[in-house]
């Protein structure tokens, strides 16, 4: 091969960065096709494949559950649930929907949980009977007042944390609503189920 002059090698340098430049556009146009999205913060994994693009308002949030592909995702301000789940790949076959608020507004740092619907003669907000567990993701409020430890305000404050941030991910999640204290959900930690 013959030597290259300096200019050449600076030509050729140049080149490449073009088409490399040209490639990531083309790729970011593109959605990143079957693979997860460029705009992806962190897969499930745990691994850091951080976005190139900073928006000053933009929103981080995590997917998980019945969706195509968990992980963490970095949306426009104003988004919803839905805008989330369909950025994570869309829902499964096996997601029970029902069990979300899918127009909640989403906030900066939230967990979306899609949970999987329940088998075949269980009911979502019942569980399995009359003392079997009942669900977070679908109970009304008059469902959740019928626990003890749980009254109509309580009640009432729960379904609208639920709708507010997209669904409970787990009981622990209770202890960001207001009068519900460290007590009260150890006596609600049977009763209840995400």
């Amino acid at each position: 091969m013959p030597d290259l002059s300096r200019s050449q090698l600076v030509v050729y340098g140049a080149v490449a960065v073009a088409l490399l430049l040209i490639g990531a556009q083309a790729i970011r146009a593109d959605g990143g096709g079957g693979a997860a999205p460029e705009t992806a913060v962190a897969s499930s994994t745990g691994s850091a494949g951080l976005s190139i693009e900073t928006g000053g308002d933009d929103l981080v949030v995590d997917v998980a559950g019945a969706v195509g592909r968990p992980g963490v995702y970095r949306l426009p301000a104003g988004a919803r649930v839905v805008d989330a789940i369909e950025r994570a790949g869309g829902a499964t076959r096996g997601a029970g929907l029902e069990g979300i608020n899918r127009a909640a507004r989403l906030a900066d740092g939230q967990q979306v949980m899609v949970p999987e619907r329940l088998p075949a003669g269980v009911s979502g907000a019942a569980g399995a009977g009359e003392d079997g567990p009942i669900s977070l993701g679908s109970a009304t409020a008059d469902q959740l007042e019928e626990i003890d430890g749980i009254g109509p305000v309580t009640a009432g404050k729960i379904v609208e944390y639920r709708d507010q941030h997209g669904g409970l991910a787990s009981v622990d999640q209770l202890d960001r609503v207001s009068g519900i204290g460290p007590a009260t959900m150890e006596s609600l930690r049977d009763r209840l189920q995400p």
